[in-house]
């Protein structure tokens, strides 16, 4: 049985990233499909710096309003059958969150859900956004399975994150409307994969950078592969890749038997 191996990864800037060891942890991880998030540059300048990895198709989202700020990319060794950009609602498609690569048996959604921001300003925002994102994967869903991936801002329960009665509605990524949001699409009949497989497990996936908090573990577990219920079967692995340095996101991936 032949097995496809999927990576995400937020790199916080793709271009940064690239004087690090990242070219040299992709070839260890060695992925069939490789998502990105927080690119923070232009198509150009995002394609230009994964020129190193020349065995993948490269598909890059920027943002438009604002450059040097968030964007995502799709990297695959098979080239997939169509490639869409955004969810097709200028609202929400001005910063490069969304892209969909679709192959034989399924879609990859990447994802850089916006976060809610200091102070919690984009709260309501986030909410309109979570609700426009389901939408967009329901109808993705009515042609073949989806797989969604990439940093949802939100830890979903108490074991998602260290500090979890400190930051409860205190905190963007930890709000009950953020929780909502999350279970409002896992509730359309998509699996969170890494918790399929590990209920109990405490495993991180971001720690801030102030107060050593990688050094002592002190973590959120936001980035996230979610399987249709048509595909639970399939998964063979889910992963936290946190031995993987460079960014404050360690890699998050998946192994689904094809």
């Amino acid at each position: 049985m032949s097995q496809i191996h999927l990576v995400s990864w937020n790199v916080n800037g793709i271009r940064a990233m690239i004087k690090k060891d990242f070219i040299k942890d992709v070839k260890d991880m060695n992925p069939d499909v490789l998502c990105l998030q927080e690119t923070k540059g232009q198509p150009e300048d995002v394609k230009t710096a994964l020129q190193l990895l020349p065995e993948y198709e490269v598909a890059v989202n920027s943002s438009k309003a604002r450059k040097g700020y968030s964007g995502t990319a799709i990297l695959s060794k098979e080239k997939p059958l169509e490639v869409f950009y955004d969810m097709g609602i200028e609202e929400h498609d001005q910063e490069g969150r969304v892209i969909a690569a679709e192959f034989e048996n399924f879609f990859v959604v990447t994802v850089y859900t916006p976060n809610s921001g200091e102070g919690m300003k984009r709260l309501d925002y986030r909410g309109t956004w979570d609700d426009a994102f389901r939408e967009y994967i329901i109808s993705l869903e009515e042609k073949k399975p989806v797989i969604i991936c990439g940093d949802l801002n939100v830890a979903h329960t108490e074991i998602d994150l260290a500090r979890a009665k400190e930051n409860f509605n205190k905190q963007s990524g930890y709000t009950q409307t953020e929780i909502d949001g999350l279970d409002a699409l896992l509730s359309e009949g998509y699996i969170d994969t890494f918790r399929m497989k590990y209920p109990e497990e405490i495993k991180y996936s971001w720690w801030n950078y102030k107060y050593r908090a990688r050094e002592r573990n002190v973590g959120w577990r936001i980035d996230y592969f979610l399987v249709s219920e048509k595909l639970k079967d399939q998964v063979a692995e889910a992963h936290i890749y946190n031995e993987y340095m460079g960014s404050d996101h360690c890699p998050v991936g998946l192994k689904l038997n094809s």
